[in-house]
């Protein structure tokens, strides 16, 4: 006689799409070999594992090819095919992208970055760490239930921690590692409260699931579900570098190794704000009235204090160029905002969130360039100072030019065309929903950015004080700033190999 519990237990198993999930599943198992093989490498062999963790990352962003021919779901529950933890959807894939894409990046420079550091830097943990970080990226984009989210957000986020403070004896790098600790472990508590408020209104985890019952809680547990959604939005305004969660965003870029604050400053944006999307148009969507007008006033004050900060930096200061990027960082996190907000008060949700998504590619392949040419200028020029990139014209063309491209795109400036079209599809989010007050914030917000931007970019082209000194430019540096440059012209020349993106299947 078989015992109940089987039938039960049989009915829990569920099938494993492979395919589905190799993205992440390729960057996580990498990582493990790569920590593995640091036991056994000889010292004056340890860069192969640089060069494992680069090909391991491009293979996990290779295996997004074969998912583009149509969504995917695995985890599901046996009673229903259509509730899953994990989807790889249009959505998902875009962002996944980015993530992968953005990792590679920040790895190819991370190679000449340990080889630079003279063994301040372990190898093996460092590409452990990051790897680690990539893969817990990548899985949240795809996550469809609350407990998948908020797992694939720590595994992102505190493997980060340790590659800030990774540095041997460094207090400014210690300092960054235990304000970015903080902040986002506050975080990380007040999400986990309001997701438990959340549950206990709704008896679920999956977003569809809290979709449908958000909207008919009980009366009496009505004032705990809106507490809910403020203090998970809280939760994900930190980790989105929000206005007035962003301290901890300038001394982190400073303190951390060049390579790790470029992949803060792309991927970190990144799954802050899938995360913030999944939470709000997919699970939320009953609760536009709480969120929306929330995000549209975050938006408005990321905008404000994130540029005025950028403005505020003086060239001759030490690391000025690196807190720039950081405050510009904050910034633009107020563009990225502001179509999320719209979609609170628009009748097409999906187009909304699509500007968000399209924004965020344009802005992750810019900034992570501008950072690989500030990584070719900090190994001769320590303090990577503005005043440092006067007359980089004369002793690396190439790379001035490249950067001047980069800092125009960020503007919204031609040539960079493909920054104007991302502002341009941000703003009539806004527009579209209503929201005009937010627009006329946003226009003056993009006038201040270029002031700092403009500024950069015409250093870049003044005489060099004394004789120009020549920036040798090692291989994977060149690789990372060729793509970057590569994949912001051609999507200059053709913006709508972005804007295609507007449609991100979610809905």
């Amino acid at each position: 006689m078989s015992s109940p519990a089987q039938p039960l237990a049989a009915s829990l198993v569920q099938s494993v799409d492979w395919l589905a999930i190799a993205p992440p599943t390729i960057a996580a198992v990498v990582g493990l070999v790569v920590l593995v093989a640091d036991l056994f490498l000889a010292e004056h062999r340890k860069a192969l594992l640089g060069w494992m963790s680069v090909a391991g990352l491009a293979a996990a962003t290779a295996m997004l090819l074969p998912l583009l021919d149509g969504d995917r779901s695995t985890f599901c529950l046996t009673g229903d095919a259509a509730v899953c933890s994990y989807t790889a959807d249009r959505f998902t894939l875009v962002i996944q992208f980015l993530v992968l894409g953005g990792a590679l990046l920040s790895a190819l420079l991370s190679v000449t970055s340990l080889r630079d550091s003279r063994k301040e830097l372990p190898e093996g943990e460092y590409w452990f760490l990051l790897l680690s970080s990539a893969a817990g990226a990548a899985l949240l984009p795809a996550s469809r239930d609350l407990a998948t989210l908020i797992v694939a957000l720590e595994v992102a986020s505190l493997p980060a921690f340790a590659l800030v403070g990774l540095r041997y004896g460094d207090r400014k790098s210690s300092e960054a590692a235990l304000k970015f600790f903080l902040s986002s472990v506050t975080a990380t508590a007040v999400s986990l409260m309001g997701i438990s408020f959340v549950y206990a209104t709704t008896g679920t985890l999956y977003l569809t699931q809290v979709a449908d019952r958000i909207q008919s809680v009980d009366g009496q547990f009505h004032t705990l579900a809106q507490t809910g959604v403020v203090l998970t939005l809280v939760g994900f305004a930190f980790k989105t570098a929000a206005v007035p969660f962003h301290f901890w965003v300038p001394d982190t870029y400073v303190g951390a190794p060049l390579p790790i604050a470029a992949y803060l400053s792309v991927i970190g944006k990144a799954v802050g704000f899938s995360g913030l999307i999944l939470i709000t148009v997919v699970a939320l969507p009953s609760y536009a009235d709480v969120w929306g007008p929330a995000l549209a006033a975050l938006a408005a004050l990321t905008m404000t204090v994130g540029n005025v900060g950028a403005l505020r930096q003086q060239p001759t200061r030490a690391y000025s160029a690196v807190r720039l990027l950081a405050w510009s960082s904050v910034g633009q996190a107020g563009y990225l905002l502001v179509p999320i907000a719209a979609a609170a008060y628009s009748g097409d949700a999906e187009k909304s969130i699509g500007s968000t998504v399209a924004y965020a590619l344009m802005y992750g392949a810019v900034n992570l360039g501008a950072f690989a040419v500030a990584a070719l200028v900090g190994r001769t020029k320590s303090l990577n100072r503005l005043a440092d990139y006067r007359g980089l014209y004369a002793s690396s063309p190439l790379s001035a030019l490249l950067l001047a491209f980069f800092l125009l795109c960020l503007a919204g400036l031609p040539p960079g065309i493909i920054g104007l079209f991302a502002k341009v599809t941000v703003f009539s989010a806004a527009v579209d929903a209503g929201l005009g007050w937010l627009s006329v914030i946003m226009a003056v917000n993009v006038v201040i950015a270029l002031f700092y931007y403009l500024q950069w970019t015409a250093l870049l082209f003044r005489a060099p004080e004394g004789e120009p000194e020549k920036h040798r430019v090692p291989g994977p540096v060149t690789a990372a700033i060729a793509l970057t440059g590569v994949l912001g012209i051609a999507l200059s020349g053709a913006p709508q190999l972005v804007l295609r993106f507007t449609d991100t299947g979610l809905f």
